[in-house]
């Protein structure tokens, strides 16, 4: 599931032919309101996000609630509001706020006993038995590896239907991960951070199921338009980026245009 931070980015995610795709809340604070991803942003404003996001496309979008935006009630909130955007699943993570990135140091943790609290009111709320509820620990990078397979274990029985084992280290903790835990895994194959990159098929052959490249895109898309702007200022034109660039063709075919267009038209028919 590559990550998508805006509607236009999710387009091209199933236009290519994805299954499904990922709402990262890293992308969320940085493409949307340009701050870091501590935490900041509110219920209201992911809901909104993601709201527009699975709008745009057909296929299962899954979403990063965070530390659910507070306890166990407004975890359940969040489950509520985020099932009725038309996303089809989310994780929590058993962070305390203000959160980190799940690949820095000096995250704390809460106790596994509030984060079952979460997952337990997480999973009396919805109302859709599909809508996927994943929980994230980020136990091994504060406490280790045993913990963080402990708490996976603990937070299944409390309703969770998948785990997210966040900054595993090595190829051989992600191994061992999945032989320990018996339930559907999801892999987070961010760059530049604590977890190496492996391929998909290294990955299912482990045991995992899903796997999320949360900022592939923006960071793609962020280090091409500096490049372009750096260039724009000392050229004084863009004709060197012409061949690099969407033609708008692409583009509307990518917004459809076209049909927007055939149901204005049915509109004013007369």
């Amino acid at each position: 599931m590559p990550g998508a931070f805006n509607a236009l980015t999710a387009r091209s995610i199933e236009k290519t032919g994805f299954d499904a795709l990922y709402v990262s809340g890293a992308g969320l604070s940085n493409a949307v309101y340009g701050l870091p991803d501590v935490g900041m942003i509110t219920m209201s404003e992911a809901v909104a996000h993601a709201h527009n996001i699975a709008a745009a496309v057909s296929i299962p979008v899954i979403v990063d609630g965070d530390t659910g935006f507070g306890e166990a009630m407004n975890t359940a909130r969040t489950v509520r509001e985020m099932e009725a955007s038309g996303v089809s699943g989310i994780h929590f993570e058993d962070q305390i706020l203000p959160k980190r990135c799940g690949h820095l140091d000096g995250k704390e943790l809460v106790s596994a006993e509030a984060m079952a609290e979460k997952l337990r009111a997480a999973a009396a709320a919805r109302t859709d038995p599909d809508f996927l509820i994943i929980a994230r620990t980020d136990a091994r990078g504060v406490i280790g590896f045993d913990d963080a397979v402990d708490r996976a274990k603990r937070y299944l029985d409390s309703g969770a239907d998948a785990i997210f084992p966040e900054a595993m280290q090595n190829r051989d903790e992600l191994a061992r991960f999945a032989e320990r835990v018996n339930a559907p895994l999801l892999a987070n194959m961010t760059e530049f951070g604590k977890t190496p990159l492996l391929s998909l098929a290294e990955l299912r052959d482990m045991g995992y199921r899903m796997v999320i490249y949360p900022q592939t895109a923006l960071r793609v898309a962020f280090k091409a338009i500096t490049t372009m702007l750096m260039d724009l200022r000392r050229d004084g034109d863009q004709n060197g980026w012409i061949d690099r660039m969407q033609t708008r063709a692409e583009l509307y075919e990518l917004l459809d245009y076209d049909g927007l267009t055939k149901v204005d038209a049915a509109a004013t028919k007369k």
